[in-house]
């Protein structure tokens, strides 16, 4: 079971690393870290679970955040309401965006993440749409639309497959600032 020592943080060269591609079909390995990864986030939220095993709830993690680089990433975006059907539950092999809008998004409160042990002031700018090829753990292909939250979110987790943490979107000089294509969600 994936705890939060497994995850790496900041500073680990896991996470500046550009993480490779997964060639099908999967190993049985990969098959076990998907299915660990999935099972982390469902764990991270479970209100007695999380704080058994002392988990911070997470909607998505890489593989680069277990120091594993490879291009695998486990999202599990919550409905709306207690009751509803996740958003998104699912583990995307190989995440390419294809193509995004010119507007931007950004979260009213910033973002966090499970390698980042510290709060990190500022607006992180990502594309409010995107379009997402991607595989399943079977080798399936998907071609997918994605707006505001989970469209950030996908753009944070396909940012741990190339090195690139959520911070360094964010302006130095002026990390409150925004441009009029900007919209502010949450």
């Amino acid at each position: 079971m994936i705890t939060m020592d497994d995850i790496v943080r900041e500073g680990h060269p896991a996470l500046r690393e550009k993480a490779a591609e997964l060639t099908f079909p999967l190993t049985k390995e990969e098959m076990i870290l998907a299915n660990d990864m999935m099972t982390f986030l469902k764990n991270s939220q479970d209100p007695e679970l999380s704080e058994q095993y002392e988990l911070r709830a997470g909607v998505g993690l890489a593989a680069p955040q277990l120091a594993i680089s490879k291009r695998m990433i486990a999202l599990l975006i919550p409905g709306e309401y207690e009751d509803d059907p996740p958003e998104i539950e699912e583990v995307m092999i190989n995440p390419k965006i294809v193509s995004h809008s010119v507007e931007g998004v950004c979260l009213k409160e910033g973002e966090g993440c499970l390698s980042v042990d510290r709060e990190v002031p500022g607006f992180v700018v990502r594309h409010s749409r995107i379009t997402l090829t991607y595989q399943d753990v079977t080798g399936k292909s998907y071609k997918k639309r994605y707006k505001g939250y989970n469209a950030i979110v996908i753009q944070h987790e396909i940012d741990h497959l190339n090195g690139v943490m959520f911070y360094d979107h964010i302006n130095e000089k002026e990390p409150f600032e925004l441009d009029d294509q900007v919209s502010v969600i949450g």
